[in-house]
């Protein structure tokens, strides 16, 4: 279970060792439609292997059933909104950083833009494998591995994404990839702490699983849509989404 459970960071450490293989910069092409992919499995996610399951938890309530989801969801985005104030950090391909002023090197924040992308990923995975723990029905061991498979599965491209533009920025290939890897450390983390919890929050699985929902929603939107419509119109972005999106709820349907 453990292996599974780390199959996440796994993803982003595979994908942050491509510096070794690529180009010195990575073609924007590439990095949109690594945008889009990652942006189709998330969404995936979110919508088969976290909001549904929450619904389904509270179907006992009758037509209320959707008020844990919304606030779970709405939650999830105030949370990493709030994030995306309080820590300085700063976007590949772009020369202004968000949050707090700070006297942090640029390669840092860009490493610390990952990494509030994979606080959600590490979310995700860590409240559907509390409440399989747990004895939740809706929640199976098969789907919580297809979850952690398909952010895996996403945190490839991610992970390329962020190694990649710090060679640009004159960093060396063994850092690069030390930086990536390190963006990718709060998933396993955040996937430890849920579970070590997961007998005290059986009551709360169905806003916490909606929460994480509503966080990757954000880094969606926020982020990597954007990120794949960037530069001159293509329809690269959408079509890899839609490879993206499909291949996750294949993964949950067949799976889980």
């Amino acid at each position: 279970m453990l292996a599974i459970m780390t199959l996440p960071f796994l993803g982003t450490a595979l994908g942050a060792g491509c510096v070794f293989f690529l180009k010195r910069k990575m073609n924007k092409a590439l990095q949109r439609g690594l945008a889009g992919f990652a942006a189709g499995v998330m969404v995936a996610a979110s919508v088969w292997s976290l909001l549904i399951p929450a619904l389904e938890q509270c179907e006992d309530m009758g037509k209320w059933s959707f008020v844990p989801a919304v606030i779970g969801f709405l939650g999830g985005i105030a949370f990493l909104l709030l994030l995306d104030h309080v820590i300085p950090h700063l976007h590949a391909g772009y020369d202004e950083a968000e949050g707090p002023k700070s006297n942090l090197k640029k390669t840092t924040m860009l490493v610390l833009a990952v990494t509030l992308h994979n606080i959600p990923e590490g979310m995700a995975v860590g409240v559907v494998f509390a409440g399989w723990l747990s004895g939740v029905e809706e929640i199976t061991l098969m789907g919580a591995f297809a979850l952690a498979l398909g952010i895996a599965i996403q945190n490839f491209p991610e992970g390329a994404i962020i190694s990649m533009p710090l060679i640009s920025e004159g960093v060396s290939k063994p850092k690069a990839f030390l930086y990536g890897v390190l963006s990718g450390i709060v998933e396993p983390l955040g996937v430890l702490l849920t579970v070590l919890v997961a007998g005290s929050i059986i009551p709360w699985i169905p806003y916490c699983l909606s929460f994480a929902a509503g966080a990757m929603m954000y880094v969606v939107v926020e982020e990597l849509i954007p990120e794949m419509a960037e530069g001159e119109h293509s329809h690269l972005g959408t079509i890899v989404f839609a490879i993206g999106f499909v291949l996750m709820m294949i993964l949950d349907v067949a799976l889980g």
